[in-house]
């Protein structure tokens, strides 16, 4: 754990619109609340810049929590930590088994059995076959669903596919684990299961990057914060200076 670490320099990421006029595009957005990235064209092609010259610094012990309006690049910024998405430019260096729980639906094949997807959600996040089965019984458990996890998912429910999708995710170790929001499923009796069990795997996290609105979620997590506009990001500041930076 003491070894993670995540580092952007001058990271830029950029989202082709094609068969859309740049010029165009900005007369008919220039009405709209600005929100998202900045809208340019390279290679004659319209184009949003989600991310633009971020840098950053983080290592163990580092909890970083990220604010900002709708469309304001944090989801972005952790689906390229997550290396979903590759820089257009700079470059973004992370150490250490990374979770991403981004998408609790990643992965989900509707055709397979509770537990078939259970082993698919395990190799997408890095676990070998045996470290999967190993695990198994624990993860079969956790999500309270019985026999069910030897039918297809497809005849799940919406909140036990969500049951499914979050015991397995948070079934690994994670050096730094990445977070869209506060994950919330189930009705009120898993959540209180889900809560405590998702607040074991960051204490045992070296490095978290939760993205929130959720002013008071941030305090009691974040010991950093940092805000994104545009696309663009501020500083990395103490968490104490949350609503100073809310206030900017």
């Amino acid at each position: 754990m003491t070894s993670a670490s995540i580092t952007c320099t001058d990271l830029t990421v950029r989202f082709p619109v094609y068969g859309v006029d740049a010029k165009s595009l900005k007369k008919s957005l220039a009405r709209v609340v600005s929100v998202g990235g900045k809208l340019g064209s390279h290679a004659g092609v319209a184009d949003v810049t989600a991310l633009q010259d971020v840098n950053l610094q983080l290592k163990a012990g580092d909890r970083l929590g990220l604010i900002g309006h709708n469309g304001s690049g944090k989801t972005t910024l952790l689906r390229t930590l997550s290396g979903a998405y590759e820089p257009d430019e700079g470059t973004v260096e992370v150490q250490g088994r990374i979770a991403s729980l981004l998408d609790l639906s990643l992965g989900i094949d509707p055709q397979a059995t509770g537990y078939d997807n259970i082993r698919l959600r395990g190799r997408i996040a890095g676990l070998s076959s045996r470290e999967i089965e190993a695990r198994m019984d624990e993860i079969a458990e956790f999500t309270g669903l019985g026999p069910f996890l030897a039918m297809p998912v497809k005849t799940y429910s919406a909140g036990m596919q969500g049951r499914l999708g979050f015991a397995a995710a948070t079934a690994v170790d994670a050096d730094v684990l990445l977070m869209d929001e506060w994950i919330a499923v189930g009705d009120a009796d898993f959540q209180k299961l889900a809560h405590k069990r998702l607040l074991k795997l960051v204490e045992r996290a070296g490095i978290l990057v939760l993205a929130s609105h959720e002013v008071g979620l941030l305090k009691l997590y974040c010991n950093k914060v940092m805000r994104l506009e545009s696309g663009v990001a501020s500083p990395v500041v103490d968490i104490r200076k949350l609503d100073e930076l809310l206030a900017a």
